[in-house]
């Protein structure tokens, strides 16, 4: 647990746990876990946004009706500033940018269409260079809008896949150093629905993406031997 009051719980969720139960599957998910935590205390988890299964970080949640209805206000119209860090296969032609693309959402995959799609969903981020790698690149990316997989299909989409993304790119499942898509919600702001003050929270790496950055940055000193 990041962060806790009377109305806003945020949570880092480990990569594998699916942010809310899976139909069909008795698995259990951050709302379920918190949920019969907070049975105990006479406390409700409500979703406020979810994150892929397989990525991991920030996930928040309300506590009351009242105060999810505000923050899924704010989600919905974008003004949360949500961070990524996201490695991807090489090197990216610039230092920052800014990716804008069309998708329709077919079965559980987001497929490239064009602006004149009018089933269509237009997907915004921007990222920045955070670090080189062999072969690699560690990008901070800003949610500008939110589809689902959505930074995963759009570094796809420019044939700079998320590594470990298997989903999008199946080739990605013989990756040796991570056995997810290395996807972590690091960053958030958002405006806190009581007290209209803005919080920010940060979540630190987890150990296998800390372990893929380590390894690829090996790879470059055995390059130099």
């Amino acid at each position: 647990m990041l962060y806790e009051d009377d109305a806003v719980v945020v949570l880092d969720k480990p990569a594998g746990l699916a942010a809310v139960p899976i139909k069909g599957s008795g698995s259990p998910s951050a709302l379920s876990l918190l949920s019969a935590r907070f049975a105990l205390k006479r406390q409700r988890a409500l979703v406020v946004h979810r994150i892929d299964r397989f990525a991991s970080g920030i996930l928040l949640f309300a506590k009351t009706e009242p105060d999810r209805e505000i923050l899924v206000r704010q989600f919905l119209g974008h003004t949360p500033v949500r961070q990524y860090l996201a490695v991807l296969r090489g090197r990216l032609d610039a230092n920052e940018g800014t990716l804008v693309h069309y998708f329709r959402r077919v079965g559980m995959f987001q497929q490239l269409r064009t602006e004149r799609d009018a089933e269509a969903a237009r997907a915004e981020l921007r990222y920045s260079v955070e670090r080189l790698l062999p072969g690699a690149t560690l990008v901070r990316v800003a949610l500008v809008t939110g589809l689902q997989n959505q930074i995963r299909a759009q570094f796809s989409v420019i044939g700079h896949p998320v590594i470990g993304d298997r989903k999008y790119h199946p080739a990605e499942s013989s990756e040796p150093l991570i056995s997810r898509v290395a996807l972590h919600a690091a960053h958030v702001q958002f405006v806190h629905p009581r007290s209209r003050e803005s919080i920010s929270i940060d979540c630190e790496l987890p150990r296998d993406f800390q372990h893929l950055l380590l390894g690829l940055s090996q790879q470059r000193k055995k390059k130099k031997r």
